[in-house]
């Protein structure tokens, strides 16, 4: 008897199956002596959508609202259909003792296993194999050591409440405002406080009003000192100012205290997800998405990160004795700043990191065992993994030592101070690289004694204006989210992609700007789903499910009820909406105005009239070809004698000779077939003939 094993991706499974001795490969599985590995294509499985229900939903029409079946069904999504049906046919097989769901160890894998395992009616015992990283030995180590399927119950359930919920608040709220305005309006249970947020930041900035303020330094001997009183180092009357300026000039110095102290900072704990999107935010410029985006390649692809999707900065205390391991995979990449590791032979410093009680699913980001090839990592993920691993290292470093000595002058009735630090102990951030606050001239101040007395060179009074709030960057997005427990590490950069895609906001210089449609949306929507509170309570209910100790009955009835709550709102309203974006332009099919929205290449004319499907491009088709004067990309046109490129910055024009024919999907696949000389799961035509290419020679 076999055990049928599922994946939640191709790549997933053919490492899967390598590890476990399978080499039969099927359109569908990859079979051997002891199990057959299927797998999904991400979802594979989806609730129904209201048109399922009745057909009379495919109109958006406000009098059927809201939409609350009685039990939420599950369908088969048609475009991955085909997979769906290879995993029931297989599921069928009479040599098969039971299954194990080895999709990501999450609440998002658990629901992709458990909505196919639904649909196929699976009545055979099912296991889990849990794992955090995708290495041979941690699979081989996670198929000795499965666990009972039944152990994750309470994740599934918290899973399914978060996919009702969503799709209740969500859809009947998003149909309610569009079919009302007219305009297709977004919202939902974790979009929406977000997009607030991000108004609420815009409304403080709009409402600041510059103040102007003075500052005074002194030159003290070979010291600049700061006017201060009760920690105020601002003055906000000139006349004021000018007044202390006056007392102090050409007045002697005198020392009334000098403390010196000794500091320390301990080492980082290493990533979680959150954390690190904001990181690489700041230093790299990465959006949320790009960074989860690179991050699984580095886990699934090259097998050199834990699993990424975690909210967690600690260790497990049974991970100690693998540390050393992880060291000496990192050798020949970084091998000075591994050399306090392996000295003390794997010892970690930083003993707060193994704290069983604050691991939940998964444990902190850290390099695997797995060598790392940085030849074969692309630029951005080896500057994600360069951050990763630094801050793993950070933990077998000592901690970073300094001292500050911070000296009071009185001059005259009036206080000045300054403050100058040194190292002692660079620590871990001989690692980090963060060590630049060292004061190169802090020696100036070691030798100062109270009561001695300095003539007071000059002095200087500048004058500045009090600064607005800046608007957030994605990192300041990620913190305030985390803050209001809005959303989850795995789906925040998600809701930020999606408030983009949807133009409530635009991304500018890296930070996030809320758009007109934006700021006339946040107007229309009910406040309870404008309030943080709300939806952090309703996330820590998730939790509590999750957990084993909350009620997803009573969790769900909660949300019909809300939803019934928030269409009635909208229903009854009177505030008004005018579409931003509308031009002057008529569609051609319709005589609808048109809109004007952003397109992946260029703006896009788009009627407004929802059942209307007219569209045209207003900006030409950027392409590839570069001029041969200025190097920026061409315009691709069409004339009368064919396509061709032209650079309106130099006025150039190019014939397009040839123009490249793609591949059809068929043709795709039979020349995936003959190069790869079998049936396909998922590798790319790239492949099959770098592969065929390989054997040739």
């Amino acid at each position: 008897m076999k055990s049928l094993v599922l994946a939640e991706k191709p790549s997933v499974a053919r490492d899967l199956a390598r590890v476990l001795g399978c080499t039969n490969k099927q359109k569908h599985y990859i079979e051997g002596p002891k199990y057959i590995v299927t797998w999904a294509l991400g979802h594979l499985i989806e609730l129904k959508m209201p048109e399922d229900y009745d057909t009379k939903f495919k109109n958006w029409n406000m009098d059927d609202l809201p939409i609350l079946p009685k039990k939420m069904e599950l369908k088969i999504i048609r475009q991955t259909a085909s997979q769906f049906k290879g995993i029931e046919h297989l599921a069928k097989r009479n040599d098969l003792k039971e299954l194990i769901i080895a999709t990501d160890a999450g609440r998002e894998g658990e629901l992709v296993a458990r909505w196919i395992l639904e649909k196929i009616r699976w009545k055979k015992p099912v296991k889990r194999l849990w794992i955090s990283s995708q290495t041979d030995r941690a699979i081989k180590d996670g198929f000795t050591h499965l666990k009972p399927a039944k152990q994750y119950d309470a994740l599934y359930e918290s899973a399914v409440c978060r996919a009702e919920a969503d799709w209740l608040i969500g859809l009947n709220v998003t149909r309610a405002l569009t079919t009302k305005y007219d305009d297709p309006l977004s919202a939902g249970r974790v979009q929406t406080p977000t997009l607030s947020m991000i108004l609420e930041r815009e409304k403080e900035i709009q409402a600041f009003i510059p103040k102007e303020y003075w500052t005074i330094q002194a030159k003290i001997g070979l010291m600049t000192a700061s006017w201060h009183q009760h920690n105020e180092k601002r003055l906000f009357n000139e006349q004021r100012a000018n007044e202390i300026l006056q007392n102090v000039m050409g007045q002697q110095a005198i020392i009334t205290s000098v403390d010196k102290k000794e500091k320390s900072e301990q080492q980082p704990l290493p990533y979680d997800l959150t954390e690190l999107q904001r990181d690489a935010n700041r230093r790299f410029g990465f959006s949320a998405k790009k960074t989860s985006n690179v991050l699984q390649a580095l886990y699934e692809q090259h097998k050199i990160v834990t699993y990424p999707r975690t909210d967690s900065r600690y260790l497990t205390t049974d991970m100690e004795s693998t540390m050393h391991g992880r060291v000496q995979a990192l050798q020949n990449s970084y091998k000075e700043e591994c050399k306090p590791a392996i000295q003390n032979k794997g010892k970690v410093l930083a003993r707060k990191v193994f704290n069983n009680e604050k691991v939940t699913d998964h444990h902190a980001i850290i390099p695997t065992d797995e060598r790392p090839i940085m030849a074969n990592l692309s630029s951005d993920e080896r500057k994600l993994y360069d951050i990763i691993v630094r801050r793993f290292l950070a933990l077998f470093y000592p901690l970073y030592r300094y001292e500050t000595i911070h000296v009071s002058f009185k001059i005259g009735e009036e206080t000045f101070s300054t403050t100058e630090s040194s190292i002692n102990d660079l620590g871990f951030k001989a690692v980090t690289g963060k060590g630049d606050e060292e004061n190169h001239h802090a020696q100036r101040l070691t030798d100062l004694r109270k009561g001695q007395e300095f003539t007071v060179n000059n002095v200087n009074k500048d004058k500045k204006l009090t600064e607005p709030p800046l608007r957030y960057t994605e990192a300041d997005l990620l913190s305030k989210m985390e803050k209001y427990g809005l959303g989850t590490p795995a789906t925040r950069a998600d809701i930020i992609e999606k408030l983009l895609s949807s133009e409530t906001i635009d991304r500018q210089n890296n930070r996030l700007h809320p758009t007109p449609k934006g700021k006339q949306l946040i107007e229309l929507v009910n406040d309870e789903l404008k309030s943080p509170e709300l939806t952090a309570k309703w996330e820590a209910d998730l939790e509590a499910i999750a957990r084993g100790s909350g009620k997803p009955e009573a969790f769900l009835q909660n949300i019909r009820n809300q939803t019934t709550h928030l269409v009635s709102e909208i229903k009854k309203s009177d505030k008004k909406y005018k579409a931003h974006n509308l031009t002057g332009s008529k569609c051609p099919e319709c005589g609808t105005l048109m809109k004007e929205t952003k397109g992946r290449d260029g703006r896009i004319l788009v009627c407004s009239n929802r059942e209307c499907n007219f569209r045209k491009r207003k900006d030409p088709k950027v392409s590839n070809r570069r001029c041969p004067q200025c190097h920026k990309k061409m315009e691709i046109h069409s004339g009368k004698a064919g396509a061709y490129f032209q650079c309106r910055r130099c006025n150039l024009v190019e014939k397009a000779d040839q123009k490249n024919k793609s591949v059809s999907k068929k043709e795709e696949r039979q020349l995936l077939k003959k190069y790869s000389g079998e049936e396909t799961f998922g590798n790319s035509l790239a492949d099959a003939l770098k592969a065929a290419m390989k054997d040739n020679d």
